[in-house]
């Protein structure tokens, strides 16, 4: 074999595999789904951008969620120093939150001195107040009468603040314990 005979048969090998210039996306049946792969791109772009607009608003809803928390504990916390330190709680001796007080505050029977408890406070705020003895025994839950029956028991944001508190069960008994209040987020707010 010549060496001119091996150089014409590899260009006649070459030429089968050189597209003609001719030929077209349109004509060739290999060519025909094509023009449809762009639809398939489009389509998952656009998957793409509605998966990450949903996790956008997903992340700035959880902002929101939390904003309240973060920008009203501050609020709350001083709420419960407050409320710790108002005269109405107190025992007799110096520092201590009554036990007895706490008992009519949350009953039936002390509407009047719920109302005279919560005035001072901002009706902007609804808040409730929780009093609790560090062994759990004692338990007490202070409510305003003016938020509607209900308000406090759906699913509104809130934040809570406490502050150690000591309470005096009898003039010869006293136990640690905590006083919290927990802020409730106004649907106007």
């Amino acid at each position: 074999m010549s060496i001119s005979s091996f150089i014409n048969n590899r260009l006649t090998t070459i030429k089968g595999f050189v597209k003609k210039p001719e030929a077209s996306i349109l004509k060739n049946e290999k060519g025909v789904l094509e023009p449809h792969s762009d639809l398939v791109a489009i389509a998952l772009a656009v998957i793409g951008f509605v998966v990450l607009a949903a996790l956008l608003s997903r992340a700035y809803m959880g902002y929101e969620d939390r904003s309240f928390a973060l920008e009203n504990y501050e609020s709350a916390s001083f709420l419960a120093g407050s409320v710790a330190e108002d005269s109405i709680l107190k025992a007799e001796n110096p520092g201590m939150l009554s036990a007895s007080i706490l008992d009519r505050l949350s009953g039936p029977q002390g509407y009047d001195e719920r109302k005279e408890f919560f005035e001072p406070f901002s009706g902007n705020y609804p808040f409730v107040v929780e009093v609790r003895t560090e062994d759990g025994r004692w338990q007490w839950l202070i409510e305003p009468e003016i938020i509607e029956p209900g308000y406090l028991m759906g699913k509104q944001e809130k934040v809570a603040a406490s502050v150690p508190v000591v309470i005096e069960l009898n003039s010869a008994e006293s136990v640690p314990g905590t006083l919290t209040v927990i802020l409730y987020k106004t649907p106007w707010g």
